[in-house]
């Protein structure tokens, strides 16, 4: 009986709803006007274009153009630093970058931060806009990829900065500047071997002194040669024994 009351009486039913189209189908070709209120609302909300004036694109040039002459305050801020980099900077290095993780380029900004090197990226607006007329115009080529700059107060890091790169491969080193002077990578590389300032200095007034010691000796070679035989003359003059004329001499005498 339970199942009866439940499969039969209390069981809902859910209707089946179909759409259909109300007169069949549209017509695209004359589709039927619509009823005024609607017509009214259509025409007012009705987009309304510009008629575009005959030299409409050389116009829209025009003004692309000058919205690239307009400098960025922004970008005008940071090419200042970056100028500001290049001036108080003994050492500056050019590396370009290939792909490769944010981390271990973080790890490579950290082991140049424990020489006391910086590590920074500009785009090529900014670094045209911070060398431009300066006598560091050269390197604009440079930056046709993607490239890192070192810059660093002491130039002799370069020894530390190299050893940090080879254990970078996906880092390039492209060229250098130190104490002003523009550097390619091979020039770069040689100087990273010559030994430092004071070591020159020490090896030149080395150099120096010699040649002086050298010349006073020259000069005074003929005069010792000179009083090195007269003492030798005297001394063979002292040894020799008296003769037999000069002895009776002294018994007349």
């Amino acid at each position: 009986m339970s199942n009866l009351m439940m499969n039969g009486l209390l069981q809902s039913r859910h209707p089946m709803i179909a759409f259909r189209r109300f007169r069949g189908k549209i017509n695209i070709q004359r589709p039927r006007q619509p009823h005024y209120e609607r017509a009214r609302v259509l025409e007012i909300v009705k987009p309304f274009y510009k008629k575009p004036e005959f030299n409409a694109p050389c116009l829209e040039a025009q003004r692309t153009i000058e919205h690239k002459k307009t400098d960025n305050p922004y970008e005008v801020i940071i090419a200042r630093e970056a100028r500001n980099w290049f001036e108080q900077s003994r050492l500056v290095a050019f590396l370009h970058i290939n792909s490769f993780r944010q981390e271990d380029m973080f790890k490579m900004q950290v082991a140049l931060h424990r020489h006391n090197v910086t590590v920074k990226v500009y785009g090529k607006s900014i670094i045209h806009k911070a060398v431009l007329g300066t006598k560091f115009e050269a390197i604009l080529p440079l930056f046709a990829a993607k490239t890192a700059l070192v810059f660093g107060s002491d130039e002799r890091k370069i020894t530390q900065l190299l050893s940090v790169l080879k254990k970078t491969p996906q880092v390039v080193l492209l060229a250098g500047i130190v104490e002003g002077r523009f550097l390619s990578r091979n020039e770069f590389v040689a100087y990273a071997g010559m030994p430092d300032l004071t070591t020159v200095r020490a090896q030149l007034a080395a150099v120096l002194q010699g040649a002086g010691g050298k010349l006073v000796g020259d000069l005074q070679c003929h005069q010792r040669q000179l009083v090195q035989l007269l003492e030798t003359y005297t001394r063979s003059d002292e040894n020799r024994p008296p003769s037999a004329g000069s002895a009776s001499d002294k018994e007349t005498s």
